[in-house]
């Protein structure tokens, strides 16, 4: 295996052609870099420079060699960059996972897009599912991070909460409640309600069928979709009404009206899902740009 030192010093030499100013330039004598050039055409099998009394140039073999050496180096100290940049948690890759209603929020966008300006050498992986997978996900190393509605089971997955997300009304825009300025659970359980699938293990859905509950309404199930914006759109077909967290109200359906909800207690919890025995330097700093997003809102 080459010398990466004498690789250094070829092309010290290189660059100068002359060895008095190459040695100056490495903090050497010039007879030990003389010999450490040697030493390489001993290793290489061919000269790499023509001296005379006056001057020093690259043989042909030296020429054809120099961008092969000049590789290498540039290869090692990209290597020495990389190297420092993970130890210090500004490179690497980070796998998160989140939930369709959480990627329509302010602080999901911006949250993403600080990290990739302050972390641009980190590959940010982004995986929607369900809230009923993400946990188990993170739990086995599969994400790093998962944005969640739904605690996870189990002590494997530490949870961080970043609050509540007020819950609106999404109605038909020909119902009647589209022209009311509140809407209340009670007028509510007069249409079905679209819910995720009951096998999607959805944070949303236990929401807001915890809050029927506590309020005494009955809750009756209409067709169901598996993603936000098929809720919302089965709303404006006229197939019943959803609960939605506030932010959804950027989808702008045609056919669509959402309205405030009179329960004050109408909201749906924002988690933060990490391994709690495995947490990384890249997860620490996300969760730092996380807070400070959320502290900016």
């Amino acid at each position: 295996m080459l010398d990466l030192r004498k690789l250094r010093y070829f092309l010290t030499v290189a660059e100068e052609l002359h060895f008095g100013r190459a040695a100056i330039r490495l903090h050497l004598a010039q007879p030990p870099l003389t010999r450490q050039i040697s030493a390489l055409e001993t290793e290489l099998g061919f000269k790499l420079f023509d001296r005379t009394s006056r001057t020093v140039t690259l043989t042909a073999q030296g020429r054809s060699f120099l961008p092969y050496a000049r590789g290498v180096l540039e290869q090692v100290e990209l290597a020495q960059v990389i190297a420092s940049k993970l130890a210090a948690g500004t490179a690497g890759q980070l796998a998160l996972g989140y939930v369709s209603s959480i990627a329509l929020s302010d602080l999901f966008s911006q949250t993403i897009q600080a990290f990739a300006q302050r972390f641009p050498d980190v590959q940010l992986t982004l995986v929607e599912c369900a809230s009923g997978s993400l946990g188990a996900h993170v739990a086995d190393g599969r994400l790093d991070i998962g944005l969640s509605r739904l605690l996870p089971q189990g002590e494997e997955v530490q949870v961080l909460s970043l609050g509540d997300e007020r819950l609106v009304a999404a109605v038909s825009s020909e119902s009647p409640m589209a022209s009311l300025p509140s809407v209340s659970l009670a007028q509510l359980s007069a249409y079905p309600v679209i819910l995720f699938p009951a096998d999607f293990g959805s944070g949303l859905n236990q929401s807001i069928e915890q809050l029927y509950r506590h309020h005494g309404q009955p809750l009756r199930l209409g067709p169901t979709g598996r993603q936000i914006t098929s809720i919302i759109a089965l709303v404006a077909a006229g197939q019943g009404v959803a609960l939605v967290p506030e932010c959804t109200q950027s989808l702008m359906n045609k056919g669509v009206t959402y309205r405030p909800l009179v329960e004050g207690d109408a909201c749906a919890p924002l988690l933060v899902l990490t391994r709690s025995e495995t947490k990384s330097v890249l997860v620490d700093a996300f969760l730092t740009v996380i807070a400070q997003s959320l502290h900016t809102r």
